[in-house]
């Protein structure tokens, strides 16, 4: 496993994403994922799967405190009173006294960036959350959550794959020594089937996904947590640590960035970043 350590607490760099996963799919992939070795788990309250993910930690047999854990608050749930509630009812469905990251899932749109930053120092101030960060921010969102927030943001979570420059946000969470988390690592699936990943995999004899999640992990500052309801492609996926690829290799995956590479894009979501391939 590859980490990235921020005020001394190691975040594995390879995790378990579940959006999607509900009900057995849920508890059977979390468990699964567990017995292979993943270390990081990351779910949030609107994926409605937080029972079930805390039930396969509880059940796994492996200590909590081993367990990296992160949990998202719902955009509308975020306020200066309605985020500790919201914190505290998803520890209640996770089953657990804290979690290990606790995530903004989104800016709300109207409200000062201050103002929805600022009841995460109080998570963890009490103890909910060992650490604090936001999803889906802007590079210009992102600066001004960092310096009004009264803690350290430790990790921002966005959409990113070899088809989405996400440079300015990058760069952002670099310069404040921030972990970047990848959300759709693999392009929901799309960038698989693109013939130069295709060549990669073969010339390194893996699959597609193997090569795609290596070049999120070689990247400075950037960890990935795929999707999959699938045990095969969970144990395929976590089979990352044993190659590297060349620096041409990174070459060829970066050059697939493309205009229009994205792929989540709520009602909700701000006015993204453009990047250097728009």
């Amino acid at each position: 496993m590859l980490y990235h350590q921020f005020d001394g607490i190691d975040i594995p760099r390879l995790g378990l994403g579940t959006w999607q996963l509900k009900g057995d799919d849920a508890y059977r992939i979390t468990s699964k994922a567990l017995e292979l070795g993943y270390r990081h788990i990351d779910t949030a309250a609107v994926y409605k799967n937080e029972e079930e993910v805390g039930r396969a930690i509880r059940e796994s047999g492996v200590a909590r405190d081993e367990i990296f854990l992160t949990t998202k608050l719902w955009y509308e749930k975020i306020g200066e009173k309605t985020s500790i509630d919201a914190m505290k009812k998803s520890l209640d469905r996770l089953g657990t006294d804290n979690v290990d990251l606790v995530l903004n899932h989104w800016p709300v749109p109207e409200m000062e960036i201050g103002a929805q930053v600022t009841p995460l120092a109080e998570i963890q101030e009490q103890g909910l959350s060992r650490l604090v960060g936001v999803s889906n921010y802007t590079q210009n969102q992102l600066l001004t959550a960092v310096t009004e927030c009264p803690v350290r943001l430790a990790n921002i979570q966005c959409e990113y794959h070899p088809n989405l420059d996400q440079d300015p946000v990058l760069k952002t969470a670099r310069g404040f020594d921030m972990l970047f988390t990848s959300y759709s690592p693999i392009g929901q699936g799309e960038v698989l089937s693109n013939p130069a990943i295709e060549r990669l995999a073969e010339w390194n004899k893996r699959t597609p996904a193997q090569i795609v999640l290596r070049w999120h992990l070689q990247q400075a500052n950037v960890a990935a947590i795929p999707r999959t309801s699938s045990e095969d492609h969970l144990k395929s996926n976590f089979e990352i640590f044993d190659f590297e690829l060349s620096a041409e290799d990174m070459k060829t995956v970066y050059g697939l960035i493309k205009p229009d590479g994205r792929m989540i894009d709520p009602d909700w979501a701000p006015q993204w970043d453009t990047g250097v391939a728009a």
